[in-house]
């Protein structure tokens, strides 16, 4: 007995030292927020205050100290972040997850970004003040690699730290660039549409931007003289593995003192980004005696995408211009290696890439390039070999002077200093949000736009033989849409069609009417705005849009055949008034309806494949309404029915009847039971979470969250067959800045500022997210200084 006490006893003293060993090793991994530490390079001690939520406060004598300890503060919290964002555009996931990731690898690859990066680097003047500062930001980065704790994913994965280089920074804005990817999931896809139906069907496709919508509008204060199918998939495929979120639209208002209760100027936007975790945005505050900027950083990127100080606040929307268009190649007959041009007949350029792969043999492919861009063949298995088709992208084009661009902009002093750095973004295509301390408001679209030839669609994949669908030239900037203090005093952009400055529209992927719908009801007749009542309008979650289309579908209803309980929630719905609460049904209902309304009338059509990509696509938003108001049309008709021809009202009645049986099945016989928050939740996920036992200790979520697609607190969700709106993109930050009390300024994280698992940042925003609480961005020295929860100082050598 007493040898198997001794046993136990030692057992329980080995398990305790396991634990405590556990626990010390955690410990280890956590960020410092507190102490001192020596940072090469330095002329001066560098002061970094963090705040309630985590957020550094950095002080310092001179820019390039404050953005060297900047670089080291990002990186204990942002590292893991950083690696993986700065290997998606050279091809290096599949070394990190494994053969899983190899054909996100060889797209990405194929897209050039990583080769353009070298390119422009290579070409910089290491002299200019751009440069200089983001190599001070890399120092910092490198030094915590060197001297810093390793992140925990990096020993869940076998991942050895690396140093950054000035190449990462610009494939991260890479990466940026072409995150919208919107080209790819609708242009192939419409071309199949064409070649399978026929030009009929495309007729009664929201292609293009109706007139009678809400279009931004322009005041520039100047005078002004089957394959497709395999493409997508291919596509699909690699973004579909991609561990890092995607941009995706936006919004963004600026309140001209004219319309605020203060007089001076209001300035909100929330940036709609695929929720992950850790977040898109990291914040800082870095101040020095001739800078100072509260700013919102993408990893590895030095100077911040939205930002303010006591002058001037900026932001951005997705422009959703058409950046991207494919070409059909014709190959030479009796030679391979050529494809013909305007002229005559090219070489095709070979490139060849290795992908290093975890856990298994490397990857070694070739691709083709054409005077258009990659030839996508061969880059996706599934793609035919028989016919070329390339993509042309104009961010590879041009000189890269992005990073100069977002340079001059979170250091410019003025409206015209601030204007002056716009023409240098030639992708992304971004709406640029402005407001100052003098009163001005303004907008700028900022994309390097080019002409088509007339009545030539750039939804489709066009002819890349004959020389004839080719840009005739590129816009001036001046020709960009833009409004600067227009006489209506509000700027603002959701995403949607932009007026015409340069006697065209410009083609692109623009979302429907409904936010900014709802935002110009909300800016234009109040005149009393102050930051509470801005806050409230962020957070609203009511469609102008969907009541409407429900009353009209309604009128097709024969009440004689429904049963009590679908005619209380018919009614129900008949009174909706758009808002989506947690707590009511009639959202759920009306999504259930609208997914069977357009799978009942394209899905016999287009096919399950081609139907769940036309789903992923703006196209299918755009559609919603202009297809349902649609009286007639082919759409209508079930082409499996032989004895039979479809209406409108047929698909309506057979919509509710199958969107009733689907809810009686998932939520039982009880309508009241169909509430919002049962289908509507977020969940933030790491790509470590995707193990599903580490999955609680790395994601953040599940919440039922308010809101939904397309009302300003945009939630973004897939349609698919489950009828549960999984939330996957939404605001990546609310910001809202009152230029008469900018200190008070408020904004909020999805999930926290850390990306650090055992930081007690890592979510500590979360709940205040969902449940649309804010906390203020702090600039008031005394009061940082007077209420810092820690303080980290870096000395010099």
């Amino acid at each position: 007995m007493k040898r198997i006490k001794k046993v136990l006893w030692a057992l329980a003293v080995l398990l305790v030292l396991i634990i405590a060993g556990a626990l010390i090793f955690v410990n280890t991994l956590k960020p410092d927020y507190s102490g001192e530490k020596t940072l090469p390079g330095l002329e001066s001690t560098v002061n970094v205050f963090y705040d309630t939520y985590g957020i550094p406060h950095i002080y310092a004598e001179n820019e390039v100290d404050a953005i060297k300890a900047l670089g080291y503060v990002h990186a204990q919290d942002r590292l893991w972040q950083m690696e993986l964002l700065r290997r998606v555009a050279k091809g290096r996931l599949s070394e990190v997850f494994g053969p899983d990731l190899v054909k996100t690898d060889k797209f990405f690859l194929s897209l050039g970004i990583d080769d353009y990066s070298a390119q422009t680097v290579a070409n910089l003047d290491m002299n200019s003040d751009m440069v200089v500062l983001s190599r001070a930001y890399l120092d910092g980065i490198n030094e915590f690699i060197k001297k810093g704790p390793t992140p925990v994913e990096f020993y869940l994965t076998g991942l050895e730290k690396e140093p950054f280089v000035l190449e990462d920074v610009y494939d991260a804005v890479g990466y940026m660039a072409f995150s919208f990817a919107m080209a790819h999931k609708t242009d192939p896809l419409l071309s199949s549409l064409r070649d399978k139906l026929g030009a009929e069907y495309l007729n009664d496709l929201a292609i293009d931007s109706d007139t009678s919508t809400v279009w931004i509008k322009n005041y520039p204060k100047v005078s002004m003289d089957s394959l497709g199918v395999d493409i997508t998939n291919s596509v699909a495929q690699a973004l579909e593995k991609l561990p890092i979120p995607q941009f995706i639209g936006s919004n963004s208002w600026v309140i001209a003192p004219e319309k605020t209760k203060s007089g001076k100027v209001i300035f909100a936007n929330d940036p709609h980004i695929g929720f992950a975790q850790p977040s898109v945005w990291y914040e800082a505050h870095v101040s020095t005696p001739n800078y100072e900027k509260y700013g919102y950083h993408l990893a590895g990127v030095p100077f911040p995408l939205l930002a303010h100080d006591r002058n001037l606040a900026y932001g951005m929307t997705m422009f959703e211009n058409d950046d991207i268009d494919f070409y059909y190649e014709e190959m030479h007959p009796s030679d391979s290696t050529k494809y013909k041009v305007a002229s005559g007949w090219k070489d095709f350029e070979y490139v060849t890439k290795t992908i290093k792969v975890k856990d298994g043999e490397d990857v070694s492919f070739t691709y083709k390039n054409t005077h258009h861009g990659p030839v996508l063949n061969g880059i996706a298995d599934q793609i035919s070999q028989e016919t070329p088709v390339s993509m042309s992208w104009i961010f590879t084009k041009p000189k890269n002077e992005v990073m100069d661009a977002l340079h001059g902009i979170s250091h410019a002093t003025n409206i015209e200093e601030f204007k002056s750095a716009l023409p240098k973004i030639h992708a992304p295509g971004l709406n640029i949000m402005y407001g100052d301390a003098q009163g001005n408001v303004a907008w700028w679209a900022t994309a390097k736009l080019y002409q088509m030839p007339d009545s030539l669609s750039t939804k489709f994949i066009l002819d890349g033989a004959s020389g004839k669908e080719e840009p005739l030239r590129y816009l001036d900037f001046s020709e960009n849409p833009s409004a600067v203090n227009p006489p209506w005093h509000y700027v603002y952009s959701a995403n949607n069609q932009p007026d015409s400055i340069a006697g065209m529209v410009y083609p692109g992927y623009y979302l429907p009417e409904n936010r900014a719908k709802r935002i110009v009801e909300l800016l234009e007749p109040k005149n009393d705005w102050d930051k509470e009542s801005a806050s409230e309008m962020i957070l609203d979650v009511t469609s102008s849009v969907n009541p409407s289309l429900i009353t009209e579908l309604i009128k097709m209803f024969d009440v004689t055949t429904l049963t009590n309980e679908q005619l209380v929630q018919v009614d129900s719905l008949k009174n909706w008034n758009g808002h989506y609460s947690l707590n009511s049904t009639s959202p759920t209902l009306y999504h259930r309806c609208e997914y069977f309304m357009v799978k009942n009338t394209m899905e016999d059509e287009m096919g399950t494949e081609l139907f769940n990509k036309f789903l992923a696509t703006h196209l299918f938003k755009r559609q919603i309404a202009w297809g349902a108001n649609m009286a007639e049309g082919k759409w209508w008709d079930n082409v499996h029915t032989k004895d039979m021809v479809e209406t409108r009202r047929d698909i309506v009645l057979k919509s509710f009847a199958d969107a009733w049986t689907s809810l009686v099945e998932d939520f039982g016989p009880d309508p009241s039971q169909w509430t919002w928050d049962k289908v509507h939740t977020v969940e933030h996920p790491h790509p470590i979470g995707q193990v599903e036992s580490l999955r609680k200790y790395f994601n953040v979520g599940p919440f039922p969250v308010e809101g939904s697609r397309e009302v300003i607190n945009n939630m973004g969700f897939p349609y698919d067959s489950t009828g549960l709106y999984k939330v996957n993109s939404g605001p990546s930050t609310r910001r809202i800045i009152d230029f008469s009390d900018v200190e008070n300024s408020i904004s909020i994280l999805p999930t926290g500022q850390s990306g650090n698992p055992f930081s007690k940042h890592y979510k500590d925003q979360a709940e205040m997210y969902v449940q649309g609480k804010f906390r203020k961005m702090m600039m008031n020295q005394q009061e940082i200084e007077n209420t810092a929860e820690s303080v980290l100082i870096f000395n010099k050598e």
